[in-house]
Protein backbone atom coordinates (compact mmCIF):
# COMPACT_ATOMS: atom_id res chain seq x y z
CA UNK A 1 0.00 0.00 0.00
CA UNK A 2 1.46 3.51 -0.87
CA UNK A 3 0.84 5.61 1.10
CA UNK A 4 -0.13 9.53 0.12
CA UNK A 5 1.11 12.46 2.93
CA UNK A 6 -2.01 14.31 1.67
CA UNK A 7 -4.87 11.68 2.35
CA UNK A 8 -7.05 12.00 5.28
CA UNK A 9 -6.14 10.02 8.14
CA UNK A 10 -9.36 7.92 8.67
CA UNK A 11 -9.25 7.48 5.03
CA UNK A 12 -5.85 5.84 5.30
CA UNK A 13 -7.15 3.26 8.35
CA UNK A 14 -10.57 2.97 5.69
CA UNK A 15 -8.45 1.76 3.47
CA UNK A 16 -6.34 -0.88 5.60
CA UNK A 17 -6.80 -1.23 9.14
CA UNK A 18 -3.54 -2.01 10.21
CA UNK A 19 -2.88 1.07 10.08
CA UNK A 20 -4.43 2.04 13.15
CA UNK A 21 -1.53 0.47 15.36
CA UNK A 22 0.78 2.66 13.66
CA UNK A 23 -2.14 5.53 14.31
CA UNK A 24 -2.40 4.89 18.18
CA UNK A 25 1.40 3.97 18.81
CA UNK A 26 1.75 7.96 17.52
CA UNK A 27 -1.39 9.06 19.98
CA UNK A 28 -2.84 10.34 16.52
CA UNK A 29 -6.54 9.87 16.28
CA UNK A 30 -7.88 8.40 13.24
CA UNK A 31 -11.48 7.53 14.11
CA UNK A 32 -14.40 10.43 13.79
CA UNK A 33 -11.66 12.85 14.41
CA UNK A 34 -9.27 12.25 12.13
CA UNK A 35 -9.94 14.46 9.09
CA UNK A 36 -6.22 15.58 8.55
CA UNK A 37 -4.53 14.77 6.13
CA UNK A 38 -1.51 12.67 7.39
CA UNK A 39 1.54 15.39 6.99
CA UNK A 40 -1.03 17.94 9.11
CA UNK A 41 -1.55 15.89 11.67
CA UNK A 42 1.91 14.76 11.80
CA UNK A 43 3.58 18.46 12.16
CA UNK A 44 0.78 18.46 15.18
CA UNK A 45 2.45 15.86 16.92
CA UNK A 46 5.84 17.00 16.17
CA UNK A 47 6.35 14.07 14.34
CA UNK A 48 8.35 13.35 11.18
CA UNK A 49 5.37 12.70 8.54
CA UNK A 50 8.43 10.62 6.20
CA UNK A 51 9.37 8.24 9.26
CA UNK A 52 5.59 7.88 9.56
CA UNK A 53 4.61 7.41 6.17
CA UNK A 54 7.23 4.17 6.19
CA UNK A 55 6.16 2.31 9.10
CA UNK A 56 2.37 2.47 7.28
CA UNK A 57 3.54 1.35 4.62
CA UNK A 58 5.41 -1.35 6.52
CA UNK A 59 2.47 -2.02 8.72
CA UNK A 60 0.33 -3.02 5.64
CA UNK A 61 3.17 -5.49 4.24
CA UNK A 62 1.77 -8.98 3.15
CA UNK A 63 3.37 -11.94 4.03
CA UNK A 64 1.62 -15.01 2.94
CA UNK A 65 2.70 -18.68 3.49
CA UNK A 66 3.04 -20.30 0.03
CA UNK A 67 -0.19 -23.30 -0.14
CA UNK A 68 2.11 -26.25 -0.92
CA UNK A 69 3.97 -26.26 2.16
CA UNK A 70 4.11 -30.02 3.54
CA UNK A 71 3.80 -28.98 7.19
CA UNK A 72 4.07 -33.22 8.14
CA UNK A 73 7.23 -33.45 6.70
CA UNK A 74 9.01 -30.65 8.76
CA UNK A 75 11.38 -31.75 11.45
CA UNK A 76 9.61 -31.29 14.38
CA UNK A 77 12.28 -29.17 16.33
CA UNK A 78 11.93 -27.27 13.23
CA UNK A 79 8.07 -27.41 13.54
CA UNK A 80 7.84 -26.23 17.31
CA UNK A 81 10.56 -23.42 16.93
CA UNK A 82 8.02 -21.75 14.06
CA UNK A 83 5.03 -22.27 16.75
CA UNK A 84 6.96 -20.28 19.10
CA UNK A 85 8.61 -17.75 17.05
CA UNK A 86 5.45 -17.42 14.34
CA UNK A 87 2.28 -17.71 16.43
CA UNK A 88 3.18 -17.59 19.81
CA UNK A 89 5.41 -14.57 19.25
CA UNK A 90 2.30 -12.95 17.41
CA UNK A 91 -0.18 -13.69 20.12
CA UNK A 92 2.24 -11.94 22.67
CA UNK A 93 2.43 -8.86 20.86
CA UNK A 94 -1.18 -8.91 19.03
CA UNK A 95 -3.07 -9.79 22.45
CA UNK A 96 -2.33 -6.95 24.74
CA UNK A 97 -2.80 -4.45 21.91
CA UNK A 98 -6.31 -6.19 20.59
CA UNK A 99 -7.41 -6.19 24.30
CA UNK A 100 -6.73 -2.65 24.94
CA UNK A 101 -8.18 -1.57 21.94
CA UNK A 102 -11.67 -3.59 22.48
CA UNK A 103 -11.44 -2.04 25.99
CA UNK A 104 -11.60 1.62 25.09
CA UNK A 105 -14.18 0.76 22.15
CA UNK A 106 -16.51 -0.78 24.73
CA UNK A 107 -16.21 1.69 27.22
CA UNK A 108 -17.43 4.01 24.76
CA UNK A 109 -20.27 2.12 22.34
CA UNK A 110 -21.91 -0.47 24.93
CA UNK A 111 -24.95 1.65 25.13
CA UNK A 112 -25.23 1.64 21.50
CA UNK A 113 -24.65 -2.05 21.17
CA UNK A 114 -25.71 -4.41 23.47
CA UNK A 115 -23.92 -7.28 22.49
CA UNK A 116 -20.17 -5.80 23.72
CA UNK A 117 -19.93 -6.42 26.89
CA UNK A 118 -20.29 -10.21 26.50
CA UNK A 119 -17.97 -9.61 23.49
CA UNK A 120 -15.34 -7.69 25.86
CA UNK A 121 -15.97 -11.14 28.51
CA UNK A 122 -15.07 -13.62 25.60
CA UNK A 123 -12.06 -11.96 24.38
CA UNK A 124 -10.79 -11.78 28.06
CA UNK A 125 -11.86 -15.06 28.79
CA UNK A 126 -10.09 -15.85 25.27
CA UNK A 127 -6.99 -14.27 26.40
CA UNK A 128 -5.98 -15.62 29.43
CA UNK A 129 -6.94 -19.29 27.97
CA UNK A 130 -3.87 -18.25 25.45
CA UNK A 131 -1.35 -16.95 28.17
CA UNK A 132 -1.68 -20.14 29.87
CA UNK A 133 -1.85 -22.67 26.75
CA UNK A 134 1.47 -20.55 25.55
CA UNK A 135 3.11 -20.72 29.16
CA UNK A 136 2.85 -24.41 29.35
CA UNK A 137 3.72 -24.95 25.75
CA UNK A 138 7.02 -22.85 26.10
CA UNK A 139 7.98 -23.87 29.38
CA UNK A 140 6.61 -27.82 29.69
CA UNK A 141 5.18 -29.04 26.63
CA UNK A 142 7.66 -28.04 23.86
CA UNK A 143 10.73 -29.14 26.41
CA UNK A 144 9.23 -32.63 26.76
CA UNK A 145 8.56 -32.82 23.08
CA UNK A 146 12.27 -32.21 22.05
CA UNK A 147 13.57 -34.31 24.28
CA UNK A 148 11.41 -37.07 23.52
CA UNK A 149 12.05 -36.95 19.78
CA UNK A 150 16.00 -36.85 20.91
CA UNK A 151 16.15 -39.54 22.88
CA UNK A 152 14.36 -41.61 20.01
CA UNK A 153 16.30 -40.77 17.33
CA UNK A 154 19.79 -41.41 19.87
CA UNK A 155 18.04 -44.76 20.59
CA UNK A 156 18.52 -43.81 24.00
CA UNK A 157 17.43 -46.37 26.82
CA UNK A 158 15.69 -44.02 28.84
CA UNK A 159 13.33 -43.27 25.92
CA UNK A 160 10.07 -44.95 27.21
CA UNK A 161 11.16 -43.61 30.91
CA UNK A 162 10.52 -40.18 29.82
CA UNK A 163 7.10 -40.82 28.41
CA UNK A 164 5.66 -42.62 30.91
CA UNK A 165 7.15 -39.98 33.25
CA UNK A 166 5.49 -36.62 31.39
CA UNK A 167 3.32 -37.70 28.49
CA UNK A 168 0.09 -36.26 30.90
CA UNK A 169 1.14 -32.12 29.54
CA UNK A 170 0.46 -33.71 25.81
CA UNK A 171 -2.70 -34.94 26.73
CA UNK A 172 -3.72 -32.09 28.99
CA UNK A 173 -3.43 -29.37 26.25
CA UNK A 174 -4.83 -31.52 23.51
CA UNK A 175 -8.35 -32.55 25.52
CA UNK A 176 -8.99 -29.13 27.84
CA UNK A 177 -6.77 -25.82 27.16
CA UNK A 178 -7.80 -26.21 22.77
CA UNK A 179 -11.43 -27.00 23.23
CA UNK A 180 -11.86 -24.50 25.32
CA UNK A 181 -9.94 -22.24 22.67
CA UNK A 182 -12.46 -23.48 20.21
CA UNK A 183 -15.37 -22.53 22.39
CA UNK A 184 -14.40 -18.79 22.80
CA UNK A 185 -13.75 -18.47 19.57
CA UNK A 186 -16.70 -20.02 18.07
CA UNK A 187 -18.87 -17.44 20.48
CA UNK A 188 -16.82 -14.73 19.31
CA UNK A 189 -17.66 -15.80 15.46
CA UNK A 190 -21.19 -15.23 16.83
CA UNK A 191 -21.47 -12.40 18.75
CA UNK A 192 -19.68 -9.88 15.84
CA UNK A 193 -21.58 -11.80 13.17
CA UNK A 194 -18.53 -13.79 11.99
CA UNK A 195 -16.54 -10.52 12.49
CA UNK A 196 -18.95 -8.21 9.75
CA UNK A 197 -19.44 -5.14 11.73
CA UNK A 198 -22.88 -3.33 11.07
CA UNK A 199 -23.40 -1.22 7.92
CA UNK A 200 -22.60 2.86 8.46
CA UNK A 201 -20.52 2.19 11.82
CA UNK A 202 -17.23 4.32 12.58
CA UNK A 203 -14.11 3.34 11.64
CA UNK A 204 -13.08 2.65 15.44
CA UNK A 205 -16.04 -0.21 15.16
CA UNK A 206 -14.21 -1.45 11.61
CA UNK A 207 -10.95 -1.52 13.08
CA UNK A 208 -11.63 -3.69 16.40
CA UNK A 209 -13.84 -6.07 14.30
CA UNK A 210 -10.80 -6.40 11.50
CA UNK A 211 -8.51 -7.09 14.71
CA UNK A 212 -10.55 -9.94 15.84
CA UNK A 213 -11.02 -11.32 12.20
CA UNK A 214 -6.62 -11.08 12.35
CA UNK A 215 -6.35 -12.92 15.45
CA UNK A 216 -9.17 -15.37 14.33
CA UNK A 217 -7.28 -16.47 11.24
CA UNK A 218 -3.74 -17.04 12.92
CA UNK A 219 -5.25 -18.96 15.90
CA UNK A 220 -6.88 -21.15 12.79
CA UNK A 221 -3.86 -21.91 11.63
CA UNK A 222 -1.53 -22.18 14.84
CA UNK A 223 -4.23 -24.40 15.95
CA UNK A 224 -4.26 -26.98 13.07
CA UNK A 225 -0.47 -27.26 13.07
CA UNK A 226 -0.92 -28.43 16.69
CA UNK A 227 -3.70 -30.12 16.64
CA UNK A 228 -3.64 -31.61 13.48
CA UNK A 229 0.16 -31.89 12.39
CA UNK A 230 2.67 -31.57 15.76
CA UNK A 231 0.69 -33.42 18.16
CA UNK A 232 -0.18 -36.77 16.40
CA UNK A 233 2.87 -37.12 15.02
CA UNK A 234 4.50 -36.88 18.93
CA UNK A 235 1.31 -39.05 19.83
CA UNK A 236 2.78 -41.72 17.62
CA UNK A 237 6.34 -41.38 19.24
CA UNK A 238 5.02 -41.83 22.63
CA UNK A 239 3.30 -45.11 21.15
CA UNK A 240 6.66 -46.31 19.19
CA UNK A 241 8.80 -45.89 22.50
CA UNK A 242 6.38 -47.65 24.83
CA UNK A 243 6.06 -50.79 22.54
CA UNK A 244 2.75 -50.20 21.55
Amino acid sequence: MMIDRKSFVSDIVAQDYRTADVFRRHDITYCCGGKWPLDMACELRGLDADKIKTELEAATRTITIPHLIDFNNWNIDFLTNYIVEIHHNYLKTSLPLTHKMLEEFVEEHRKKFSHLDELELKFTALVKQLHSSISKEEETLFPYIRQIVHAQNAKEPYAALLVRTLRKPVEGVMSNGHNRINDLIMEIRHLTNSYNPPENVCTSHKVVIAKLKELDNDLVQHLYLEQSVLFPRVSAIEKELLGY
